[in-house]
């Protein structure tokens, strides 16, 4: 099969056999594999690999060899399931966890093994390619959403607007929230307006929104988007990776009880119940497909800020 690995700086393609899996596993026949910016950041070298010269990639899309059923291959694949924090329901924090595309072989390939216990079933009404991107930028953003505790009927404010915002901000919107959207890209503004945002521009007004998720990997963006919470609200940082967050001025960017929360990688819970959301609300996705052989083009316009909405590649 091909399959791209991780070779610093960038990715190398390979021809090589199909995995084997082991007991308790699934093949899956790749059928889509969204393009995350956590992959950009493992090839680029911002987040470490835990597998020497892995294969990136954790939004599958694939079918089952032997059954042909259609699952969803995701971040999550492993966690212990005894520590404190399985035990009540954050599993998402377990020390033992383990993630595709990271820690074991992920979708820029032909095939892919998973757990069984961590592979999910995928909502009607969607092609493999918008299904893609919601096995991470969906999931992703809608446990960043529950992070930022918007009260019902609240502002939230978007910081960047890629596949994951533009996912969430849909699931916001469907809610009852007022969603106003910052980016610099004319194009993603133009998006956010067709998806129902309130307001897309570039600032926001001091003290104009109740929470806030911030999408883009922007440290110096955290004082203002805190700076624009009223009273009580949440900002919650959605990235794996953030670049350095600049000096706080605790009057201005933490008093009247706001609140500063990141958010680790996601439960199964979150999945199934952001899976769930998509089945019962047809969701918009905006996608660029790529072959399998363009990956690192992907990445590259990726990285670039060529791509509205997700990057998928489709072997």
């Amino acid at each position: 099969m091909r399959a791209w690995r991780v070779s610093r700086p960038g990715l190398r393609e390979e021809d090589e056999p199909v995995p084997e899996p082991g007991e308790g596993e699934l093949l899956v026949k790749v059928l889509a594999c969204g393009v995350c910016r956590t992959d950009l950041h493992v090839t680029e070298g911002d987040l470490p690999t835990h597998r020497p010269a892995v294969v990136p990639g954790h939004e599958v899309v694939g079918e089952v060899v032997g059954t042909g059923e259609r699952v969803g291959i995701a971040w999550l694949r492993y966690t212990c399931g005894v520590c404190r924090f399985c035990r009540r329901g954050a599993e998402n924090l377990c020390p033992e966890s383990r993630y595709t595309g990271w820690d074991a072989d992920g979708g820029y390939a032909e095939y892919a093994v998973v757990p069984e216990a961590y592979a999910y079933p995928l909502p009607e009404g969607y092609s493999d390619v918008e299904l893609a991107p919601l096995l991470c930028a969906g999931i992703i953003g809608y446990r960043a959403l529950r992070r930022a505790a918007l009260p019902e009927g609240g502002r939230l404010g978007i910081y960047g607007f890629g596949a994951s915002a533009h996912l969430a901000a849909q699931v916001a919107i469907a809610e009852g929230a007022e969603v106003h959207v910052f980016t610099r890209s004319a194009k993603a503004r133009e998006l956010a307006l067709e998806l129902g945002a309130a307001s897309a521009g570039s600032v926001a007004e001091p003290g104009s929104l109740d929470s806030a998720v911030l999408f883009a990997p922007a440290g110096e963006l955290v004082p203002p988007a805190l700076e624009a919470l009223d009273r009580g609200g949440t900002l919650a940082v959605a990235g794996i990776h953030l670049s350095d967050v600049p000096v706080l001025n605790y009057q201005r960017h933490l008093f009247q009880e706001r609140q500063l929360r990141s958010v680790a990688s996601n439960t199964r819970e979150d999945g199934r119940g952001f899976l769930d959301f998509a089945a019962r609300h047809r969701l918009r996705i905006t996608t660029r497909p790529y072959s399998l052989k363009a990956a690192d083009t992907a990445l590259a316009d990726l990285a670039g800020g060529r791509v509205t909405g997700a990057a998928v590649l489709v072997p």
